[in-house]
């Protein structure tokens, strides 16, 4: 995946919509492609936050408490809560088929809002507009 795909991938998450050109290059400049076959567990309900990921291809599964609460596919994402406040996940996700995320280490992340304070407004603006649209809803 190219350079400018990888950010066009960024710039469909809802989170990183206020992220600049230039931002969503430097997003891209921390992340990478990584596999991940068919049945393999992508992360763990209740361990710490490694980072977020975007699903580029491929298919899947969303567990809490064992059981399958939803099915992500491409554009798709997750960890993006642990990544912000380095808590424990709230489900574990397996791959369904072979997938191929865009991942994000925490720390990277952190360290690049802590360098550039504008993306840690632009990702606080998408936070609140996510969490009014969630209360306008209920």
């Amino acid at each position: 995946m190219s350079d400018q795909q990888v950010v066009e991938a960024l710039r469909s998450v809802p989170l990183f919509q206020g992220f600049s050109d230039k931002d969503l290059a430097k997003l891209a400049g921390i992340s990478k492609e990584v596999p991940h076959p068919a049945g393999k567990t992508v992360l763990e309900e209740d361990h710490s936050a490694i980072g977020f990921h975007l699903i580029l291809s491929g298919e899947a599964e969303a567990l809490q408490g064992g059981t399958a609460v939803g099915t992500m596919r491409q554009g798709d994402y997750f960890g993006e809560m642990s990544l912000i406040d380095g808590k424990p996940r709230s489900a574990s996700v397996v791959a369904k088929s072979d997938l191929v995320t865009l991942a994000i280490p925490a720390w990277n992340f952190e360290r690049l809002l802590q360098d550039h304070p504008e993306m840690m407004r632009a990702l606080l603006i998408a936070l609140s507009e996510r969490i009014r649209h969630l209360r306008d809803q209920g």
